[in-house]
């Protein structure tokens, strides 16, 4: 899987959780943090990653978010 990118202005929406839970599970995946990815207008209604440069996976919660990245690694 490439590297997934993490809006920090989205933490508050549950995304950090899922930052520590999947560096925790799978320390060798590249994972970032940056202040704003510039999805505002879905960044700040939900659960939001950047997968490489264009993917974008939205989830209503962190849980939600946290299945679909760890089914997507396998």
């Amino acid at each position: 899987m490439k590297k997934i990118k993490y809006c920090c202005r989205n933490f508050k929406h549950g995304s950090k959780a899922v930052y520590k839970s999947l560096k925790t599970e799978f320390p060798d995946m590249k994972q970032k943090k940056k202040d704003c990815l510039g999805e505002c207008r879905l960044c700040t209604k939900q659960c939001m990653v950047l997968i490489g440069k264009t993917e974008i996976v939205l989830a209503p919660s962190p849980e939600a978010l946290y299945e679909k990245l760890k089914s997507r690694i396998g």
